[in-house]
């Protein structure tokens, strides 16, 4: 059984609880099978997660095994009766349930279990009793000794699931567990009271009258100087979460969220981004695993909250908000260098999975976005501007022709696998940001948070203006920045990561109507293409994964009916100019002079063939219609196909 989980674990306890208390009420011999089943149920009918536990999978597999063959027998010769007493589904079940009943397989697969629960349960017993003597004995030797090696860490959050014994309290004890955690009290006393409190089953604490005080204490002794004593309150913290429900695991997050807010907001944080952080600091890393332990909480929750009141995912959502906008909270002397909680969050999840899996579904998503529209917009201002610094050190670089990698590498030191330098922090946030304002524009209550007026700029940032920003860094930052985090990656690439944003907005319907068919979006889009056809000089970084890029989105936006008539007449067709021409005649351009090799820039490429390709590609999207080929057809693109195809088969 060392492969049970911890939620096994939990599973276990609870049963061993009941049928304890079953066998010192209700049973004066050996406990019953049926009362095993009678828990069973209850546990089935009250837990979501029933059916996942590996002892429950256990138990289905030892049935199946037993009577699987009696139950499939009894199915066959009912199934065979096509006009007998057995008729329809529920009549068979019962049928089939009835005779496997009565099987002698059945029988003796029940005498079995019952004599293996009453070794157990007996065996259960006097552990249970050993146990409570022995915790009696070791109260009374650590309250002698106290001595300096008593802090060994026997809060262990090991995955076996019997190498702990678990202490049942009344409320009296946790009453006294209370006061004795009182940060008033000595730390001899506190730690002894902690020890206790490792030991005791974390539902019976939340379950009882005394946890709100007992929160209190726990919140305010997490900043206690003595590094194990924190870091046991946190495994309790972590104990909490992988064992109890959401209703009772909301007031752990948010009593860990709002000690982190209080620690961000004194005067004894003063951690600057200029300065860089060093993970390896005894500090900094107890921080950082307080910042996984709500992350990890953040992605799991998800799964459980809608079967709560909307007002407990709520707690959770505002605490988390509250958190990451503490820079712009009046109480707070505002610096542009604070590094803010937002950056440990994105140093920890950079990809901001949290946010996606909290923006999933639609019961979540609405809770996120009022209160970002009402309390904590100034989280959206800080992505966007984030985004914007980022995209002008960019072009910054490319017109002074040196690589991005430069962001990361110029001030990395010795200790580069356990620090990270301003620099690679504010990249880190960039990318945070990047994936969070992607995830936001998808659904239309996110779009409906811009424009955005960011403090010091005249002008507001419109949907569009960020798209623009979006498509640009395509062509901008083809190069990127191989951070401690990205080393030997393009995954992290702002190239990349636009690229993601973009195909999956070209797969939403609404999305792709509001977000990318703009003329300025488009002409965003096809601008290192009007480039290489007027002959202008072109600052870009890797011009053929770009041009391959951008081809990639004009043919998904081809693929669709609404996108293909946005790129033949472009967004209104009425007030269409001649002197500016469509998205379709520059491709289609383009296309001629990629075939006929009259682009200098990418003459002798090993490339070339697969940007033909792509642009080839995207006119195939656009002349599959009678409109598209009615527009291509002055172009004669087939001849210069044809001639292309003749001449690399000559080479060949």
């Amino acid at each position: 059984m060392s492969h049970f989980t911890s939620e096994d674990e939990a599973l276990l306890q609870s049963m061993l609880r009941q049928l304890l208390q079953s066998v010192k009420e209700k049973i004066t011999g050996a406990p019953s099978v049926e009362c095993a089943e009678e828990i069973l149920l209850h546990l089935e009918e009250t837990d979501e997660n029933f059916h996942n536990y590996e002892f429950v999978k256990y138990l289905r597999q030892y049935i199946n095994n037993t009577v699987g063959s009696v139950i499939e027998e009894e199915t066959e010769k009912c199934t065979a009766q096509s006009q007998g007493e057995v008729s329809g589904y529920d009549t068979l079940v019962q049928h089939v349930t009835k005779k496997t009943r009565e099987s002698k397989e059945y029988m003796e697969m029940m005498h079995a279990m019952k004599n293996v629960m009453m070794v157990v349960v007996e065996s259960l017993i006097n552990k249970f009793e050993e146990d409570r003597m022995h915790n009696k004995e070791l109260d009374s030797k650590t309250k002698k000794e106290r001595q300096s090696g008593y802090d060994t860490d026997n809060c262990s959050d090991s995955d076996s699931s019997f190498n702990q014994s678990y202490t049942f309290m009344s409320q009296e004890q946790l009453q006294l567990l209370v006061e004795r955690l009182d940060p008033i009290q000595p730390k001899e006393v506190r730690q002894e009271a902690l020890q206790t409190l490792c030991f005791a089953p974390p539902s019976d604490i939340l379950n009882s009258e005394s946890w709100p005080n007992l929160r209190k204490h726990l919140t305010m002794s997490l900043s206690d100087p003595d590094a194990t004593f924190s870091e046991k309150i946190l495994r309790f913290y972590a104990k909490t979460f992988s064992s109890s429900p959401f209703n009772m695991t909301r007031d752990v997050y948010t009593s860990l969220a709002r000690h982190l807010e209080l620690y961000f907001l004194s005067g004894e944080y003063s951690l600057r981004i200029s300065a860089g952080l060093d993970v390896s600091n005894t500090d900094i890393n107890r921080l950082l695993k307080k910042v996984r332990l709500l992350n990890e909480y953040q992605k799991e929750a998800p799964s459980s909250w809608i079967r709560h009141p909307e007002k407990y995912m709520e707690e959770v959502v505002e605490s988390t908000l509250s958190l990451l906008t503490v820079k712009y909270k009046p109480n707070h002397p505002a610096s542009p260098d604070f590094l803010s909680p937002v950056y440990f969050l994105a140093l920890l999840d950079i990809k901001a999975v949290w946010f996606k899996k909290w923006t999933h579904a639609y019961y979540s998503r609405t809770v996120v976005f009022r209160l970002l529209e009402k309390k904590y917009k100034s989280l959206i201002n800080a992505a966007v501007q984030q985004c914007l610094d980022y995209f002008e050190f960019c072009k910054a670089a490319v017109h002074k022709n040196t690589t991005v990698n430069d962001f990361s590498q110029q001030h990395c030191s010795d200790k580069q696998n356990f620090s990270y330098t301003g620099p690679e922090l504010q990249y880190i946030y960039f990318v945070h940001s990047l994936c969070l304002l992607g995830r936001l524009l998808i659904y239309k209550q996110g779009r409906n948070l811009f424009p955005v007026q960011l403090k010091g700029k005249k002008d507001s940032v419109s949907i569009t203006d960020l798209l623009v920003l979006f498509t640009q860094f395509i062509y901008y930052s083809s190069s990127y920045p191989k951070t401690a985090v990205a080393a030997q990656t393009d995954s992290y690439s702002p190239a990349s990561l636009v690229m993601e944003i973009l195909q999956v907005f070209c797969d939403q319907t609404g999305c792709a109507a509001e977000c990318l068919y703009t003329d300025a979006v488009i002409n965003a889009l096809l601008h290192p293409v009007q480039s290489l056809l007027s002959g202008t000089e072109v600052y870009l970084n890797c011009l053929e994964n770009t041009l391959i890029d951008v081809a990639d989105i004009l043919a998904r936006i081809a693929a669709v009916e609404d996108g293909l008539s946005f790129l033949l007449y472009g967004e209104n067709e009425k007030t269409a100019k001649e002197d500016s021409p469509t998205a379709v005649h520059v491709i289609v351009q383009f296309t001629k002079k990629l075939l006929h090799d009259d682009i200098s820039l990418l003459s002798g490429s090993e490339i070339l063939p697969v940007v033909k390709g792509a642009f080839i590609f995207v006119c195939r999207q656009m002349y599959r219609t009678c409109e598209g080929l009615q527009m291509l057809i002055p172009y004669a693109l087939h001849e210069c196909i044809g001639e292309a195809w003749k001449k690399v088969n000559l080479v060949s």
